[in-house]
């Protein structure tokens, strides 16, 4: 049944069937329906698709670029770095690199206890009339592995270097911390003085004389040399004239007790729990004839203390300090031992760019720079606070050797230091103040 007038004509005859038929045509792209797109417009996210794949490829390769860099400067970082040599201040090489701690016995050798009285007094009857009080450190190589050398002058040539690798072959416990004995009559000698603030030895906790926290002094090289006649001239008697021509004299100063001393650096985990400890004990006077002039001192038979030594970069903590010269270290102790850096954020330890304000003494040549300040922290007295605190036997070794050497003549302790025994009083080696 036709639907249309045309469908009509064509059944009727009256029309063709091709007649009047419209020519198909292509739609347009203009003519789409909307919501769809062509080809050509879907071509734009094939592009799209091609440049997160190629920004992708391009990322990847990046990653990888850096990834190989670090794993460049993690191989670079495991090989050994070369060490430089750089001169100490006593004119050794030693190598220059980032940690120069040591833990163990870094240094023994034969202490020294002095005071001078006052100016314009010839003697001393207490504490009061004291004008310093220095503690002499004389440095030796370890008994066991004495192989003393002298030139034909008399000068010891022991090399000091030399013997501390002999220390691996310890026949005994703590025999690493016993001085060698001092045999020789020359004055070449390497030596340190120390003089001790508050003119006194910090007092160990829970001592006769100590309170119960630990007390702390503060001491400072003021001299360091290698011939004692020099040694000599500082400690005898001194005439000299003031600005305004008054003529002043100083008496010598007195020998209060010797002995032996040992350096030991703890075996800590982290840096942060270092420690050195500083013990001694004496010879001159025994025990009994320890008197009051060494109890007012705060010299124990055998006692110990912490030893820390300040940044001279690092703020004065007194009005003492802001008027004194500070050691001149050289740059490798400064950044192995305190960790200074060129500027803020540069250091290898501490906040400041100076890096810490205190350190313990990682090697001993802290102790050989004039100005060097040290922090002494009182730790125990007594033969067993001494053991406790050196460990492994070194101070019961220590014990054993000076309670040997206390048998001698006091005449000897004034050989090993070059010392004429008619110029310095002997009383106060007996406990009297003089």
């Amino acid at each position: 049944m036709p639907t249309t007038r045309r469908q009509t004509a064509i059944e009727e005859g009256k029309i063709k069937p091709d007649e009047g038929a419209q020519p198909k045509t292509k739609r347009s792209p203009s003519k789409t329906r909307k919501g769809r797109q062509t080809s050509k417009a879907r071509q734009p996210k094939h592009d799209e698709d091609a440049e997160m794949k190629e920004a992708e490829a391009d990322v990847g390769e990046k990653r990888d670029a850096v990834t190989a860099e670090a794993d460049l400067e993690d191989k670079q970082d495991e090989r050994p770095k070369k060490k430089t040599k750089t001169k100490t201040h006593a004119g050794k090489d030693t190598d220059d690199k980032d940690d120069v701690y040591k833990a163990g016995t870094i240094e023994r050798g034969h202490i020294y206890f002095f005071y001078r009285p006052r100016v314009q007094l010839e003697e001393a009857h207490s504490i009061d009339d004291i004008k310093n009080f220095h503690m002499l450190l004389v440095p030796r190589p370890p008994e066991f592995a004495s192989n003393s050398q002298q030139d034909e002058n008399g000068t010891d040539k022991t090399d000091l270097s030399k013997e501390e690798e002999s220390e691996m072959k310890v026949l005994a416990p703590g025999a690493d911390a016993v001085p060698a004995p001092d045999n020789s009559n020359s004055s070449k000698k390497h030596f340190r003085m120390i003089t001790v603030g508050k003119k006194k030895l910090p007092e160990p906790p829970n001592s006769s004389g100590g309170s119960r926290r630990n007390d702390n002094f503060w001491a400072t090289v003021t001299t360091v040399g290698d011939d004692l006649q020099s040694l000599e001239k500082g400690l005898g008697e001194k005439t000299y004239e003031t600005k305004t021509r008054v003529t002043r004299h100083e008496a010598p100063a007195r020998l209060v007790a010797r002995g032996g001393y040992a350096i030991i650096n703890s075996d800590a985990t982290t840096p942060s729990k270092r420690e050195t400890h500083l013990g001694y004990h004496v010879s001159h006077p025994t025990p009994t004839d320890l008197g009051d002039v060494q109890e007012s001192l705060g010299i124990y038979s055998a006692s110990s203390f912490i030893v820390q030594v300040k940044n001279p970069l690092a703020p004065a903590t007194g009005p003492q300090q802001a008027h004194s010269k500070p050691a001149e270290y050289p740059e490798w102790i400064m950044r192995s031992v305190f960790g200074a850096g060129a500027g803020k954020g540069h250091q290898t330890r501490g906040r400041e760019s100076y890096g810490l304000r205190f350190a313990s003494c990682e090697t001993p040549e802290l102790l050989d720079y004039q100005g060097a300040e040290l922090l002494l922290i009182a730790a125990k007295d007594g033969e067993e606070g001494l053991e406790s605190r050196l460990g492994e036997g070194r101070g019961t070794a220590l014990k054993e050797i000076e309670e040997r050497e206390g048998h001698e003549p006091i005449r000897k302790a004034f050989d090993e230091l070059g010392l004429d025994l008619d110029k310095f009083p002997v009383e106060s080696l007996e406990g009297s103040w003089i």
